[in-house]
């Protein structure tokens, strides 16, 4: 039986209240159309493995919402490489939170239709600066600009209920700190909201685009989110893109808060540890499942990542984080106040 969406909030709050991870990332393939120098997903050896069926998520995603309700967020790679991700949405839907991030360049106003009838609950779409020569280097994609402002258009013009939201999502490293602003007033123009997470080493072993970690980005970042509705990052997350840049944040909830699913159904704490599952989805119970994310203690050491995936699910656990976070979570926020925020 199928969860409205009120039931879904009601079951995600019980995933929370009981220590039940709320955030999943389900990696639906490792293959990418772009070449980015700073991930090499597009040159994984995952790449080549098998990926889970439509029925397969179905069955996976029944089972998961014995834990609760999840926001599931439809990652990879670039998703879109495959085309049944609409039948892979509506089958979460049933149960859970479908979220999607993608590069844009497949997207089409057709298929964003699809994907928000198929009940999509956000989808991020990838730009890292404001200016498209840099950002079509830095993705190693010519165009790859103007095909992600065009996606972000037609993901924003099709939505079909309110709380369906719209995300420029920009990754924050050593040369575009100062393409933040003009950024987020863009992608208020374009009916988008703007959040940013830190570039992580671990993408590629190198650490020529971390960012200048004496440059002040924590408070930079939460003037810009008090002065821009549209920049919804959590402030208790950007509070930590400080610490993150100077030896790394502690305490990570990865396979407490949050946990990653790759292309063949074997789990992990997260994105990052992927080649150490401890579970796999259609071979373990739910229970067991949870049982095994909690008995990893590698998220306990590391410090690598101040992801979004990491970091915002952990501001659920921080006083402030979480008051931040329930208008987001439990009302309907599909489209900022674009005159507003891109009037400033």
């Amino acid at each position: 039986m199928d969860r409205s969406s009120l039931g879904k909030k009601l079951h995600l709050a019980r995933a929370y209240v009981t220590g039940s991870p709320v955030w999943c990332a389900w990696q639906v393939n490792y293959r990418c159309n772009f070449r980015c120098s700073f991930c090499h997903y597009w040159i994984d050896p995952m790449g080549d493995q098998p990926e889970t069926t439509p029925e397969q998520f179905s069955l996976g995603a029944e089972k998961l919402a014995s834990l609760g309700s999840l926001m599931i967020s439809l990652a990879g790679g670039e998703p879109f490489i495959r085309h049944d991700i609409p039948d892979i949405v509506s089958r979460l839907a049933r149960w859970h939170f479908p979220f999607v991030t993608t590069n844009g360049w497949f997207m089409t106003r057709e298929l964003a239709r699809e994907l928000w009838n198929a009940g999509l609950w956000g989808a991020s779409v990838s730009i890292d600066y404001a200016d498209a020569a840099k950002h079509d280097a830095k993705r190693g994609m010519p165009g790859c600009y103007d095909k992600a402002l065009a996606a972000i258009e037609h993901l924003s013009a099709t939505r079909t209920h309110k709380h369906q939201r719209v995300n420029w999502m920009s990754v924050l490293m050593e040369d575009n700190l100062d393409q933040i602003e003009p950024m987020i007033r863009m992608a208020a123009k374009h009916g988008a909201y703007f959040m940013v997470q830190p570039y992580g080493v671990r993408k590629t072993g190198s650490t020529k685009y971390l960012h200048d970690k004496d440059a002040g980005v924590s408070s930079h970042l939460l003037r810009l989110r008090a002065k821009y509705s549209n920049f919804l990052s959590n402030p208790y997350f950007l509070s930590r893109f400080d610490d993150a840049l100077n030896g790394g944040v502690g305490g990570c909830k990865a396979g407490r808060g949050f946990f990653n699913i790759d292309s063949t159904g074997d789990i992990a704490v997260c994105v990052e540890e992927r080649g150490h599952p401890v579970a796999n989805l259609f071979q373990h119970s739910a229970r067991e499942i949870v049982r095994r994310l909690r008995g990893d203690d590698t998220p306990e050491k590391c410090t690598a990542c101040w992801y979004n995936c990491r970091g915002e699910v952990e501001s659920l656990y921080n006083p402030v984080g979480v008051l931040k976070s329930l208008p987001t979570l439990l009302f309907d926020r599909g489209r900022p106040a674009v005159a507003q925020a891109a009037a400033l």
